[in-house]
């Protein structure tokens, strides 16, 4: 009798360790696919004169923060009456600054160039922080983050023209701010508070900067919706769903499966714009999904 109530706590043990981690791919998948989104809603609004980037920035971060608030009110009129989780304006900030250089960036500088600029300004910003922490790579660890960092520049260097400096430098910058972002919200405990709050933040700082920038660009309904979509889902639910992840997450791992990111717009676009599947995209995609599961994989 012992034995096999022992094997059944054994089971159940696994089976709960099993559904964490559905969890975890779902959550990861869903944040994955939000940034990706991101990335072609922006271009979408901006390079379609659809709407300016001031605008298209500050109702990205205002639906998103909106969107954020309603899913947390509702959440916590559900639950016992306890003390909320705050972000910072540390955190707002990086995330605010995230926000401004991408966008302005995607004015100066092209899709495939500045995917490759962003995430690799991420990864390198996260990895010196890991290594500086203490963290440690086992050798086929090392391998996938190689073979993932080959990836994308198969996919984005043959034939690619040099990026506007300034637009690049922005995108870098981003990179690093968004890098810097996903750093802090590891310490998160509620990441939908942390993140309502930080979007809240972000919000407010960026909304003095559209005044004072008074745009004067094209305003439409179109791009209106495409910011809207940018800020309510592919940022405000997408970003909730990486603070949730990150926690289980070292630094350097988090970096790496951002690397995925470019190629699923890349991989949408083809879609989206029918775009021709080339073989320069394929094999980009194999290299990256394999340094992934290497990274993922080995201990």
């Amino acid at each position: 009798m012992i034995r096999a109530s022992g094997e059944l706590f054994r089971i159940a043990a696994i089976s709960a360790a099993r559904l964490r981690r559905v969890r975890l791919l779902l959550l990861i998948a869903a944040a994955l696919t939000g940034f990706a989104a991101n990335s072609l809603l922006t271009r979408s609004a901006i390079t379609g004169g659809h709407l300016d980037a001031w605008s298209f920035m500050g109702v990205r971060l205002v639906t998103g923060a909106g969107a954020l608030w309603v899913l947390w009110r509702v959440r916590e009129a559900r639950r016992p009456p306890a003390a909320r989780e705050r972000g910072s304006w540390a955190m707002g900030a990086w995330l605010a600054g995230y926000a401004v250089l991408f966008t302005v960036a995607y004015t100066r500088i092209a899709a495939g160039p500045g995917a490759l600029l962003l995430f690799g300004s991420v990864q390198l910003t996260m990895f010196f922080t890991a290594m500086t922490r203490g963290e440690r790579l086992s050798p086929v660890q090392w391998i996938g983050v190689s073979l993932a960092l080959a990836g994308l520049l198969v996919l984005t260097l043959p034939g690619l023209s040099a990026p506007d400096p300034l637009g690049a430098l922005l995108m870098a910058g981003a990179g690093a701010c968004w890098g810097a972002y996903s750093l802090a919200g590891r310490r998160a405990r509620d990441p939908l508070a942390v993140t309502t709050d930080n979007f809240i933040r972000a919000a407010a700082g960026v909304g003095l900067l559209v005044v004072i920038a008074a745009p004067h660009g094209p305003v439409s309904v179109t791009g209106l919706a495409l910011a809207t979509v940018s800020g309510a889902i592919a940022s405000g639910l997408a970003y909730a769903a990486w603070y949730a992840v990150l926690p289980s997450l070292p630094s350097w791992r988090a970096a790496t499966i951002q690397l995925a990111v470019p190629v699923l717009t890349a991989a949408a676009a083809t879609v989206i714009l029918a775009e021709p599947v080339t073989a320069r995209l394929t094999a980009a995609m194999l290299l990256v999904v394999t340094g992934i599961w290497c990274t993922t994989r080995a201990h």
